[in-house]
Parts: structure tokens; sequence; C-alpha cells
């Protein structure tokens, strides 16, 4: 049981590391935990994987420079567009987020835009 109980409390930093990083943006965006960390079968190799939706501009590579974020994490930016689209497709990044992802900041409403596309499906 102690195992567990150590996993839960890892899980637990690493998801209010996250919180507080997304809870620092100085910008509108909806930031969402997917990944290993999200579905709790992380290991110490895994990284922490982060959707960032905003009103971005410019390539994911000039978006990720634009962005300070902590070590381990893996960012990815999208505008509402591209996750739109990568609903429409059933991409497994945007499915995963529908269903597992952890909401930590929701300024544009995605949860709900995601629950609606989901629906119609």
């Amino acid at each position: 049981m102690e195992v567990f109980e150590e996993r839960r409390r890892l899980r637990e930093g690493v998801i209010r590391i996250a919180k507080n990083w997304a809870d620092s943006l100085k910008f509108r965006a909806t930031v969402i935990l997917i990944g290993s960390y999200a579905r709790g079968d992380f290991n110490l190799w895994s990284d922490v994987d982060i959707l960032l939706i905003s009103e971005f501009t410019g390539n994911p590579l000039e978006r990720l420079k634009a962005i300070d974020y902590p070590p381990g994490f893996e960012v990815i930016p999208l505008t509402i567009n591209e996750l739109t689209r990568l609903i429409r497709r059933r991409d497994p990044l945007a499915v995963e987020a529908s269903k597992i992802g952890i909401y930590l900041r929701d300024d544009l409403d995605v949860r709900r835009i995601l629950e609606c596309l989901v629906s119609i499906r």
C-alpha cells in the first residue's frame, strides 16, 4: 500500500507544479495535462505532457520559443482551430485530451468545445 501512496503523492506533486505553471501564464490559455501523468501510469522517465491552447500565431517551434516552461515538460502549443481539426480527425492526442485530460486552466472554454465535438462524433 505504501508504494501506491508514494505514486499518488508523486502524481499530485507534478499536477501541482503544472497547475502553478499554468496559473503563471500571462495570456489567455487552456492548459490540459495529458499522457502518463493524466492516466496515472507514469514512470521515472516520463515527461509531463501538456496541451497548451491559446491564440497563437506562427509555427509551433516559434510558439515554444516564446513560452517559458519547466524542465521535463513536453508542451504542445495549439490554437483552438488546430485542436478542432485534430478532434474531427479523431487524432489520438485530441481524443486523449477529451477523455482523460486534466484541465489545469480553461480560459478559452475548451472543455465545453471538446465535449460538444466528441458528442457529435
